[in-house]
């Protein structure tokens, strides 16, 4: 072992423990440790910013855009409400939503396909009495069955293809991964159907949680020349409570302020509408000319107005917002939001709510202005998963634009008359022209940490190869599996992989997994291409955790899920998609 695989070893370690304990954004701990390599020696200047022009990484970012055109013309979202039927045989109704959602994200981007339906799924569930339990996992699951089956089905998928472009392979096809992809979720969704079903839990949806505010919402009333009457949320003392936390003003004439800032000033007759631990309200009466309510009828309902929506936000497994209390994160200030309650492992977090340290999957209930979801749809820090009153575009022949742009783009990608790259750039220009989509738009669907994720990636996996560390590593893997042959290595790498994405995140996984995988083959003298694909499934393949997969923490919450549950329900798919990956793999290219 030379010192240069010892210090590759030693960072993409310490690499892989931070993202395990998820101390910073994944983006940023990969980075970081880019740079450290970089600094070492161990990169060239043009290693290291490999990544950012490579061909995956680029036509990744520019599907962002072609996908959001599509998503943001509401058609989708019509589509699958009358698919899924009338709920009066529940497993039927799961096979009707998973297999037009998997064919949805073969050619969407999996994570705002989940964000637009589970607010749709979940209230189709609660007018029929059925569990949103039982259908969110499935609906996340789905979307993973459909990124195994195209070149664009997720970003994956294009990364391996990218940098196989620049080992001098022949990418993929737009539909070579089919082969797997195909049967792997016709299988997975059988099941689903039948065994999955039965072991999926009866839990309780966050919104059931935030619909019982009595426990949680006081109010307290400023009488004619309280002593507070005058003063700013700060000088009256309403900014730091013990346990409270001031969340609307009801004036005299109507007007309603949310979310209250420390500069607002307090007037006689208002309603202060209080949220937190409601038996510390009565410090509170302490103060000359204020009364609590003890009759009051506050509902949550009675919150919204014209101006003012209450919405449900996921907190992301790459925010930056996560552990970290709501008030560090300034949350009100930074977001024009205010926080009432935190559900959690299908409970209501029981603390101030401005001492809530927040973890990701935690879902939040906000108070806020309309323009909220505008302005942080595309947030990184949380998904809003309440749906949208209208979409962007209303007109349908700009809805028939997206669509035909985007099938002309998959059948000129898959007919091989240009590169998924070109044919992803030549869909963007016409949506431009077509004024389909604005530059507004377009920069709102443009996931940059993302993009910053796969980048620094690449370079780490080219700091993997070029110091030996994959030969090192393939070496083990070769002389572990050896009575076993290529079927061993290609198992082992399967697992390794899926254990990684689990754990990790999948692009994060697969660029590590790349040149190791490589590497294997050529000590093998095997076509390398049954190694990639194999890595390329098993990095998409997460099914047994919610925090390898961000559409798996997307539902965690409003679902209402224990970590467990999807213990209990995706080993199963784990080891279908292991035995349908190395069999295809096994009779085709082996």
């Amino acid at each position: 072992m030379t010192v240069e695989i010892l210090l590759v070893l030693l960072v993409t370690g310490t690499m892989l423990i931070c993202l395990i304990k998820e101390i910073a954004r994944p983006d940023l701990i990969v980075f970081c440790a880019l740079a450290v390599l970089f600094v070492s020696g161990i990169l060239s200047p043009a290693e290291a910013v490999r990544g950012f022009s490579n061909e995956g990484m680029l036509t990744v970012a520019i599907l962002f855009i072609v996908a959001g055109a599509v998503q943001q013309s509401g058609i989708l979202t019509k589509m699958i409400t009358k698919i899924i039927g009338t709920g009066k045989s529940p497993r039927f109704s799961i096979l009707k939503m998973m297999v037009p959602v998997s064919g949805m994200s073969a050619f969407l981007n999996n994570t705002p396909i989940v964000v637009m339906f589970t607010p749709v799924i979940r209230n189709w569930c609660k007018e029929r009495n059925i569990s949103p339990s039982k259908f969110l996992i499935p609906l996340s699951y789905a979307t993973i069955f459909g990124g195994t089956i195209t070149l664009i089905g997720t970003s994956t998928n294009l990364i391996v293809h990218g940098l196989m472009l620049d080992n001098g392979l022949k990418g993929y096809s737009m539909f070579q991964l089919a082969v797997i992809g195909v049967p792997a979720a016709l299988i997975g969704v059988l099941y689903m159907c039948t065994i999955g079903y039965k072991l999926l839990p009866v839990r309780t949806s966050s919104d059931v949680l935030f619909e019982n505010t009595r426990e949680y919402l006081s109010e307290l009333i400023v009488e004619k020349n309280s002593s507070i009457s005058g003063k700013t949320i700060e000088k009256a003392g309403l900014r730091h409570l013990n346990g409270l936390y001031l969340i609307e003003i009801i004036r005299n004439d109507g007007e309603r302020i949310a979310p209250v800032t420390s500069h607002h000033k307090i007037k006689d007759g208002d309603r202060l509408i209080f949220t937190g631990l409601i038996s510390t309200i009565v410090e509170l009466q302490n103060m000359r000319g204020v009364r609590v309510d003890p009759g009051s009828t506050i509902q949550l309902e009675d919150l919204k107005n014209g101006n003012q929506v209450l919405l449900e936000a996921v907190v992301s497994h790459q925010s930056g917002l996560i552990n970290k209390t709501i008030r560090q994160n300034r949350f009100r200030s930074r977001y024009g939001g205010g926080v009432i309650a935190v559900h959690r492992n299908e409970k209501r977090i029981n603390n101030k709510v401005g001492d809530i340290i927040l973890e990701p999957g935690d879902t939040l209930l906000v108070l806020a202005g309309r323009d909220f979801i505008k302005r942080w749809s595309s947030s990184k820090d949380f998904y809003i998963i309440n749906p949208v009153d209208g979409p962007e575009v209303t007109d349908s022949f700009r809805t028939s634009i997206a669509v035909i742009v985007l099938a002309g783009m998959v059948l000129l990608a898959a007919l091989e008359v240009m590169s998924m790259l070109k044919a992803a750039t030549l869909a963007v220009l016409i949506l431009f022209l077509t004024r389909t989509i604005g530059l507004d738009s377009a920069g709102k669907y443009m996931q940059f940490n993302v993009l910053l994720l796969i980048a620094s990636s690449i370079g780490i996996g080219a700091a993997i190869e070029s110091s030996g560390t994959a030969s090192f590593i393939a070496g083990y893997i070769v002389s572990a599996t050896e009575i076993f042959g290529a079927v061993g290595i290609l198992i082992l790498l399967y697992l390794v992989t899926n254990l990684f994405t689990e754990v990790i995140t999948n692009n994060a996984a697969v660029v590590i997994m790349f040149p190791i995988a490589l590497a294997s083959a050529s000590l093998t003298g095997a076509d390398p291409l049954p190694f990639l694909v194999t890595i390329t499934i098993a990095a998409s393949a997460s099914f047994s955790t919610p925090i390898g997969y961000q559409t798996n923490l997307i539902v965690y919450g409003p679902g209402g899920y224990r970590f467990t549950d999807y213990l209990k329900t995706g080993i199963a798919l784990n080891i279908i998609y292991l035995l349908v990956t190395i069999s295809v793999c096994y009779f085709l290219w082996l």
